[in-house]
């Protein structure tokens, strides 16, 4: 049986590439989230390492992609910890920051998704106090129908082990007198990387 179409939940518009950057930045620092606009890979390692030049300590995890092994291709390997699917989350706790690669970029919301094959890898997005995501330009969608046919494939294959972890801001919570406080169920600094 033929299944029906997707009913379309958000019409799309069909922003620029430009317009979907703009509103996604705008987006992400109304929730306190800071977005650096990089024009190439280069300028990127450069922002990466004035950020790490401002924390604590000079190591850094990360989730082994493409993207974030060419991003921190110019720090020390004493900088950098590659981590294991075992590591204890203390451990990982005690970074003074993460850095992990977008899959997507939701426009609309300000929201990065990235995909988590493992615990460790979902770990990365919410221990170390600092998350640093990384994305292209590429990976910008309106909303989130738009990134289905980017999601779908992984959905679907039952191989595939893992989720979507979604990033708005940095964590937030409030008291019960309502005073927001960020970071205390995980990062208390969201700093997105936007290249392109």
């Amino acid at each position: 049986m033929d299944r029906p179409p997707a009913p379309e939940v958000w019409a799309r518009q069909n922003p620029t590439t430009d317009e979907m950057s703009e509103r996604f930045v705008r987006e992400i620092e109304a929730v306190a989230g800071e977005v650096h606009r990089c024009r190439s890979m280069d300028e990127a390692r450069k922002e990466l390492l004035e950020l790490l030049s401002q924390l604590d300590q000079a190591t850094v995890g990360a989730v082994d992609r493409p993207l974030t092994r060419e991003l921190t291709s110019q720090l020390a390997p004493d900088r950098i910890d590659w981590g294991a699917p075992d590591r204890p989350a203390q451990e990982m706790a005690q970074w003074s920051a993460s850095v992990v690669a977008a899959d997507c970029l939701l426009a609309d919301t300000g929201t990065c998704m990235v995909a988590c094959a493992t615990a460790y890898e979902r770990l990365m997005c919410y221990l170390p106090p600092v998350s640093i995501v990384v994305a292209t330009a590429e990976r910008l969608f309106e909303h989130l129908p738009a990134a289905w046919d980017q999601i779908a494939p992984r959905a679907a294959d039952p191989a595939v082990r893992g989720e979507f972890v979604f990033i708005t801001g940095p964590s937030r919570t409030a008291d019960i007198e309502k005073i927001l406080i960020l970071g205390v169920h995980g990062p208390k600094r969201l700093i997105v990387l936007l290249i392109g």
